[in-house]
């Protein structure tokens, strides 16, 4: 499985919120310490689960406005987006049980 997209502002839009099936969209930035804890964690969950929910990235520093538009105040914050709209939003690093459970319903 590939590694993990990165989406940006441009391009949010095509990539996610018309996208067929759900997505998760990782928000984080190179300083934050948890974002990288949870790196991993979710290029797990996309190699094992990645033909049912598309996992990208977006760098908040690089890309301000979409996490402006969906309320990302903190990070990582893991958004999962179907049909075009925010159906779960994750904040913080958890454990990959944790967010294996959380993400049951689009795994």
């Amino acid at each position: 499985m590939a590694d993990i997209q990165a989406v940006t502002d441009a391009d949010f839009e095509s990539t996610v919120l018309k996208s067929d099936k759900p997505v998760l969209v990782d928000f984080w930035a190179e300083w934050c310490g948890p974002c990288r804890q949870v790196a991993p964690i979710l290029e797990e969950l996309n190699a094992e689960h990645g033909e049912k929910l598309t996992f990208v990235k977006m760098n908040v520093d690089e890309n301000p406005a979409t996490p402006a538009s969906y309320r990302v105040t903190g990070i990582p914050t893991l958004n999962v987006y179907s049909g075009g709209e925010l159906v779960k939003q994750i904040v913080g690093a958890k454990p990959k049980a944790a967010l294996a459970k959380e993400l049951a319903d689009y795994l």
